[in-house]
C-alpha cells in the first residue's frame, strides 16, 4: 500500500483527477505495460526530449531517470482533468520551481521498517535496489519540510480520506487545486 496504491484509490473517489503516465529509462518490470505504467526509453531518447524541454520535470531516482512530459499534463487537463503527479521527493520540488502554485503533498511510510517490508514484499527487486531505495526514502524524509502537506500511509482508508480533504480545502479557498471538481 504505497504511494500508487493511495493514488489510485483517490482516483476512484475524485473521477475530476487525471493521472499522467510518466517517462522512465529503466527496464519495465514484469506485468507493467508500455504507454499505460510508463513511457520506457532508452538513454539516447530521454537526452532528446530534455534538450527539448519537453519535460515539466524530471530526476535521476535509484539509478534510473524518471520525468512528466509536458505532453502528458496537457492531455489530462485538455480532457478537463486536474493532475495529480505520483513523483518523487526530486520531481516534486522540481515541479514547485516549474510551477510555485503547484500543491506539494509528501505522502510517508509510518516507519523505515514497514517502507522495508513493502519494497521486499513486492518480490521485483533485488537487494541492492532495495538498499538504494531505503537509502533514498532517508534522504527524501528529510525534505518533507520542503512541501506543503504530510500524509502518513499508516492505514490506507484515513489517508486516503485526508488526501481527499487536502484537495477540498484547497478548492474551497480558491487556492491552486481550485479545478478539482466538488465531489461533496
Amino acid at each position: 500500500m504505497g504511494k500508487g496504491t493511495l493514488v489510485a484509490m483517490l482516483r476512484e473517489r475524485l473521477d475530476c483527477l487525471g493521472l499522467t503516465v510518466s517517462a522512465t529509462t529503466r527496464e519495465p518490470r514484469p506485468g507493467e505495460v508500455e504507454g499505460t505504467s510508463y513511457y520506457f526509453m532508452d538513454d539516447d531518447e530521454f537526452d532528446r526530449l530534455v534538450e527539448g524541454g519537453e519535460f515539466l520535470e524530471w530526476a535521476w531516482v535509484h539509478g534510473h531517470r524518471y520525468g512528466t512530459l509536458r505532453r502528458e499534463v496537457e492531455r489530462v487537463t485538455g480532457r478537463g482533468l486536474s493532475v495529480i503527479l505520483e513523483i518523487d521527493v526530486q520531481g516534486g520540488l522540481n515541479v514547485r520551481r516549474a510551477d510555485p502554485e503547484a500543491v506539494l503533498v509528501f505522502i510517508e511510510p509510518p516507519s523505515a521498517e514497514e517502507l522495508e517490508r513493502r519494497l521486499r514484499g513486492r518480490g521485483t527487486e533485488d537487494e541492492a535496489s532495495i538498499e538504494r531505495r531505503l537509502s533514498g526514502a532517508r534522504e527524501e524524509m528529510g525534505k518533507a519540510s520542503l512541501y506543503d502537506v504530510r500524509i502518513v500511509n499508516d492505514d490506507l482508508e484515513r489517508a486516503c480520506a485526508e488526501l481527499q480533504d487536502v484537495i477540498r480545502t484547497y478548492e474551497t479557498n480558491g487556492g491552486p487545486t481550485e479545478d478539482v471538481c466538488d465531489q461533496a
